[in-house]
C-alpha cells in the first residue's frame, strides 16, 4: 500500500473558510506494484550502464557549478528524482540498496543495484501468482545466506602486491599506471594504513608517502616560525605534550619545559588551546634562551578531540594529561 498527499483543489483555497485537507492517494495490489516496478527498472536502466571496467560514464546535471562525470553506481542513483511518484518511490528503495552496499562494502553498488532489480522484478511475479509475501521474503533470506556461505568458501585472501595491483587495476577501468600506484601505497602503508585520493594538479598521478601523523591544524603563532622564508616551524625528535584541556597558567607547562631541557630536546605542546599568558613566558624565553618550543591546537571538537588526541598519544608512546 503507498499512500501521497494530493494539493488542495481550487475551490478549497478559494472557500469563505480556508481549512487546509490533505487527502491521501491510495492503490493497492498489481497498479500499485506495476507503478512501482517502474521506478525500479528506470534507475536500474541509468545505473546498470556502469557495470563492471569497462562501464560507460555517466553525465549528471548538478544545481550548482558544472555538470559531474562519473560511473560510480550509488552517485548516479542518488541523482535520480523520478516525476511520478510512485514511480519515485521505487526509485528510492534501490537508492536504500545502493547506499547501504557503498556504507558497509564500500563498492559493488552498480552489482547490488541490479541484482535488487532482479529481485524485485522476479518477487513482483510470484506475489502477483498468489505467493505468500512473508513467505517470499524468507526463502530469499535463506538462499542470500546460502550465497553467501558459499562465497566465504571459495574466497582469497589478497596478500602479495602483486594481488593488491591486478585487483586496483581492474577497479580502475584497466588502467594499470593507477592499478600500480594503488599497489605501492599499500605496500608502503601496509594493510592496516591509510590510503587517501586527492584531486591534483598536474596532470601526472603521483604518490606521496608521509610516515607518522598528519592534522590538519598549524602553530598557534607566528612568532614559533623557525624558518621565516618558508614561515615553517620545524623541529626534530621533540618532546611531546599532549592536553585535553586549555592551558591558562604558565605554571601548567613548567614541568614539560624542564623536561625538555633536560633532554636537551625540544617541545611541542599539542592542546585544546592556550591563553595568551601562558604562552607569553614561553614567548620570551624563545627568544631570550633560545628556548626551543611550538604550541599547536588539537585537531577536532568535543570527543572527537579527545579521541584523537589518545590516538596520537598511542602512536607516539605517550600520555594525555586530562582536565583532573
Amino acid at each position: 500500500i503507498s499512500m501521497f498527499r494530493l494539493p488542495l483543489t481550487a475551490a478549497a483555497r478559494t472557500g469563505p473558510r480556508m481549512v487546509r485537507h490533505y487527502a491521501k492517494e491510495i492503490q493497492f495490489g498489481t497498479k500499485g506494484r506495476e507503478r512501482i516496478l517502474s521506478g525500479v527498472n528506470q534507475l536500474t536502466e541509468v545505473v546498470a550502464v556502469t557495470m563492471g571496467p569497462k562501464g560507460r560514464n555517466v553525465v549528471i546535471e548538478q544545481a550548482f557549478g558544472g555538470p559531474k562525470v562519473t560511473k560510480d553506481g550509488v552517485t548516479v542513483a542518488k541523482a535520480v528524482e523520478l516525476e511520478d511518484k510512485y514511480e519515485n518511490l521505487g526509485a528510492r528503495l534501490i537508492q536504500d540498496v545502493a547506499s547501504k552496499t557503498n556504507d558497509i562494502a564500500g563498492d559493488g553498488t552498480t552489482c547490488s543495484t541490479v541484482l535488487a532489480r532482479s529481485i524485485a522484478t522476479e518477487g513482483e511475479k510470484f506475489v502477483g501468482s498468489g505467493l505468500n509475501p512473508h513467505d517470499l521474503r524468507t526463502g530469499i533470506q535463506n538462499s542470500v545466506d546460502a550465497v553467501v556461505s558459499h562465497l566465504g568458501t571459495i574466497s582469497k585472501q589478497i596478500t602479495t602486491p602483486e594481488e593488491i595491483t591486478q585487483v586496483a587495476t581492474i577497479s580502475a577501468n584497466g588502467d594499470k599506471k593507477i592499478g600500480s600506484l594503488i599497489g605501492e601505497a599499500f605496500s608502503a602503508v601496509g594493510n592496516d594504513g591509510v590510503v587517501t585520493v586527492k584531486d591534483g594538479h598536474t596532470m601526472d598521478d603521483n604518490l606521496e608517502v608521509t610516515k607518522g601523523l598528519k592534522f590538519d591544524r598549524g602553530y598557534i603563532s607566528p612568532l614559533f616560525v623557525t624558518d621565516a622564508k618558508t614561515r615553517k616551524c620545524e623541529y626534530k625528535n621533540p618532546v611531546l605534550f599532549y592536553s585535553e584541556k586549555k592551558i591558562s597558567a604558565v605554571q601548567e607547562l613548567v614541568p614539560a619545559v624542564e623536561l625538555a631541557n633536560k633532554m636537551q630536546r625540544p617541545l611541542c605542546i599539542i592542546a585544546e588551546d592556550a591563553d595568551i599568558d601562558a604562552l607569553g613566558v614561553i614567548f620570551l624565553n624563545r627568544l631570550r634562551n633560545g628556548l626551543q618550543v611550538a604550541a599547536v591546537k588539537a585537531p577536532g571538537f568535543g570527543d572527537n578531540r579527545k579521541n584523537t588526541l589518545s590516538d596520537m598519544a598511542v602512536a607516539t608512546g605517550g600520555y594525555v594529561f586530562g582536565a583532573q
